[in-house]
C-alpha cells in the first residue's frame, strides 16, 4: 500500500463535508500554496449528501468537481488525501475506509464520538503508517502563532516550573433558549455538547502548551435548556450546554477547563492562562495576534504583563504572511494546519496531533463525562444568620 503510485504527479485531495468546517478547510487548501512551499496537490473533489448544494459549494470553494458518494471517491486512484469535515458520527467509518485504501487522512476534532470508535481509528492509522500513510487530527488552535510561541517560551523555561493552567472556551450561540435544534445537540450524532465541541480544544491546549499529560479528572456537565425547537416540534437536548473539569497532570501540574455554548456575550473566547515559578502567560482567541507575558525574574518594581504582538517573521508561521504589524485571522490556522500536514506527507515525519493524541483527548472527555454522571452526594453547608453588630 502506498500513498500514490507516481510521486511526480500532484497529490489529489478529496474534501468530505462542505458546511462550516468544510468551508474553513477548503479556504486553506485554496490558499496554502500561495504562501508556503508545499508539495503539489489538486483540489479534486468535494463530497456532500445534497448534490445541488455540494456542487455549488465545490464551485465556490475551488474544487474541480463534486460528488455524493464518499466510498466511490475513496476508491479512486487519483485521490491520495481525504480531509474529513463531516459530523463526528461519520468520522470513524470514513477515516478507517480511507486509511485501509492507502489514503492520507486529516479529520476534524474530536477524533470520534466514542472511545471505541477512536480506538478503531487509531489502530487503522497505526497499520497505515507502517505503509507510509499519514494521519492527523485537526486541532487547529495549535497553529495559532501566539499559542505556538507560548509553547516555545514554556519549553525554553521562561516560565520556570509550570504549576497550574486555566483554560476557558466560551461561546453564546445557544444562549437563546429558542435557538433551533441541530445535530450538535443530539448525542447520537454529536457525541457530546460543549464538552466535545469546544472543551476538547481547551484540553488539547493544556497538554500541548505544557508538554504534559492529563492523568486524573473531576468533571461537571450541565444542560440549561432541555428542549429546543425542531422541525416537528420541541426536541429533547441530549448533550451538555456547558462543562467544567479539574485536571491533574504529569509534571505536578493542576489545570482547570471550562466550556460553555450559553455564555451570553462571549462569541468565541478561548482564554488560556499559564502560571509558572518564573513567569506567566495569558492568551485570548478574540485577540489571537497577541500574547501577554510576565517575566517574574525582573525587579518587582518593573514587573507586569507585557503585550507581544505576534506578527514578526521570527514568530511561528509568520514569515510567510505580511510585513510586521499586519495581523492575521482565525482562518489562517487552517492554512497552517494544511501546510504542516502536507509537509509531513512529503518528508515522512510523524504529524501532530496524531490519532493517538486524539484518542488520548477522547479518553479525557469520556472521563469528564463519567465523573459528571457519578456525582458524589453533596454535603450541605450549614447556614447561619448572624445579627448585625451596631456600629460595625
Amino acid at each position: 500500500m502506498s500513498y500514490r503510485t507516481n510521486p511526480s504527479k500532484p497529490l489529489g485531495v478529496a474534501g468530505i463535508g462542505y458546511a462550516f468546517m468544510g468551508k474553513a478547510h477548503s479556504n486553506a487548501w485554496r490558499n496554502v500554496a500561495s504562501f508556503f512551499n508545499v508539495p503539489a496537490f489538486e483540489q479534486k473533489v468535494l463530497v456532500g449528501r445534497d448534490a445541488g448544494q455540494v456542487a455549488e459549494a465545490a464551485k465556490k470553494y475551488g474544487w474541480a468537481e463534486s460528488a455524493t458518494d464518499w466510498r466511490a471517491v475513496i476508491a479512486r486512484d487519483d485521490i491520495h488525501i481525504v480531509d474529513i469535515c463531516a459530523p463526528g458520527w461519520m468520522h470513524a467509518e470514513i477515516a478507517i475506509a480511507a486509511l485501509d485504501a492507502g489514503k492520507h487522512v486529516l479529520v476534524e476534532k474530536p477524533l470520534a464520538n466514542t472511545i471505541a470508535e477512536a480506538e478503531a481509528m487509531t489502530a487503522a492509522a497505526a497499520a497505515a503508517r507502517a505503509c507510509g500513510v499519514q494521519s492527523m487530527v485537526g486541532f487547529n488552535y495549535r497553529r495559532v502563532p501566539a499559542l505556538a510561541l507560548a509553547r516555545e517560551l514554556i519549553a525554553e523555561g521562561r516560565l520556570g516550573t509550570v504549576r497550574h493552567v486555566r483554560a476557558a472556551y466560551m461561546q453564546d450561540w445557544l444562549a437563546d433558549d429558542k435557538a433551533s435544534m441541530t445535530w450538535r445537540l443530539r448525542k447520537e450524532t454529536a457525541g457530546s455538547g460543549a464538552l466535545g465541541d469546544i472543551a476538547s480544544h481547551a484540553i488539547d491546549q493544556v497538554q500541548y502548551l505544557t508538554g504534559q499529560a492529563v492523568t486524573e479528572v473531576t468533571g461537571t456537565l450541565r444542560t440549561f435548556v432541555a428542549e429546543r425547537p425542531g422541525p416537528n416540534g420541541p426536541e429533547e437536548v441530549t448533550v451538555d450546554d456547558a462543562a467544567w473539569a479539574t485536571l491533574g497532570m504529569t509534571g505536578n501540574i493542576s489545570a482547570s477547563v471550562e466550556a460553555s455554548r450559553v455564555a451570553t456575550g462571549q462569541k468565541n473566547s478561548l482564554r488560556i492562562e499559564v502560571y509558572g515559578s518564573l513567569g506567566s502567560l495569558t492568551f485570548d482567541l478574540e485577540n489571537l495576534n497577541e500574547l501577554n507575558f510576565l517575566d517574574a525574574t525582573t525587579p518587582v518594581r518593573e514587573q507586569g504583563f507585557r503585550r507581544i504582538l505576534v506578527n514578526e517573521p521570527e514568530h511561528p508561521y509568520m514569515a510567510a504572511w505580511w510585513p510586521q504589524g499586519h495581523i492575521i485571522g482565525w482562518e489562517h490556522t487552517f492554512t497552517h494546519q494544511i501546510r504542516d500536514f502536507l509537509g509531513a506527507i512529503e518528508t515522512g515525519a510523524a504529524p501532530s496531533p496524531s490519532f493517538e493524541e486524539g484518542l488520548q483527548v477522547q479518553r479525557i472527555l469520556a472521563a469528564v463525562e463519567k465523573s459528571a454522571n457519578n456525582k458524589s452526594t453533596l454535603t450541605a453547608v450549614e447556614q447561619k444568620t448572624y445579627a448585625t453588630v451596631e456600629g460595625a
